[in-house]
């Protein structure tokens, strides 16, 4: 209840890359790509991603692009593709793939970065020096050495979208496909859009699964970095939750503004690594952007 409560007062943000929902339900009220039509975007402005990882610097976005394609069946949304299994007015089920959000956290290149965050500028601090800090004569916890590489993965999966008066309820699951964790995550996802006049908002509410593989490749210690908390952290499967507010002010058929928000509140399993010195993480954007 207390994590609830928490997320419950905080705002957040969700890319304003577009979602293709059923036709349905492309209205005024919500973003629709028309099938075989490109749609191309791109936002300036300023906002900050935090990054929750010891020693790497806070993520600045300035640049936010949207590449998007749907066609009958196959789509490109912001670097993921995929397939239309069925499209019916209340549900849509897609195969499709998606970029790892923990991979983001340590990569300046990550597509992470560059399509869901909107940004590919990631200051990295200086990694930990290795040495063994001594207090009084007391040989305190070692610090954990420079990092090996976390490398980027592509995650395949299944999605289904289904749309109801109460909003739109996304559900996935992905495996990596690259082999380089071997890990899984599950996504429940709820959306609301709300529009008044030139005005449109959507709220989301996330719950993210990562499994313990996922978990320990990110977050855990190998023994180069650091015998002591190699041995000393054990990863566990984790969910964190999310909360996320999208504003968009209308001006004509290719300008609008934005603000972005978006809160997480790291499970504890994660925070319990000794790589993480955040209990949650947030990213805001303020910028104008323009639809070709």
């Amino acid at each position: 209840m207390k994590k609830l409560a928490v997320l419950l007062l905080t705002a957040l943000i969700l890319p304003f890359a577009s979602l293709a929902n059923d036709a349905a339900m492309c209205d005024e009220n919500s973003d629709c790509i028309a099938v075989g039509r490109w749609d191309l975007g791109i936002a300036l402005g300023y906002g900050v991603k935090s990054n929750p990882v010891k020693n790497y610097e806070d993520i600045p976005i300035y640049l936010a692009p949207t590449i998007a394609y749907y066609g009958d069946k196959w789509f490109f949304d912001n670097g993921n593709l995929g397939y239309t299994l069925a499209e019916q007015e209340k549900f849509t089920i897609n195969l499709t793939t998606s970029f790892s959000a923990d991979s983001a956290y340590f990569y300046r290149w990550d597509p992470s970065n560059i399509f869901i965050a909107g940004t590919n500028q990631l200051n990295v601090g200086a990694t930990p020096v290795a040495r063994t800090v001594r207090t009084f004569g007391v040989e305190a916890e070692p610090v954990i050495n420079d990092l090996e590489d976390r490398n980027f993965t592509l995650l395949g999966g299944v999605e289904a979208f289904i749309y109801t008066r109460a909003g739109i309820i996304n559900l996935s699951v992905a495996h990596d496909l690259f082999d380089v964790h071997s890990g899984m995550e599950a996504k429940l996802k709820w959306l609301y859009n709300i529009a008044i006049a030139q005005w449109k908002f959507e709220l989301a509410a996330v719950a993210d699964w990562k499994s313990e593989d996922v978990v320990n490749y990110y977050y855990g210690v190998r023994p180069s970095e650091s015998v002591y908390w190699s041995e000393k952290f054990q990863a566990a499967s984790a969910t964190n939750l999310g909360l996320e507010l999208t504003t968009q002010y209308v001006i004509n058929e290719h300008w609008e503004l934005i603000f972005l928000a978006r809160y997480s509140e790291l499970a504890d399993e994660i925070v319990a690594s000794p790589l993480v010195n955040e209990k949650n993480t947030s990213t805001f954007f303020v910028g104008a952007a323009y639809r070709f």
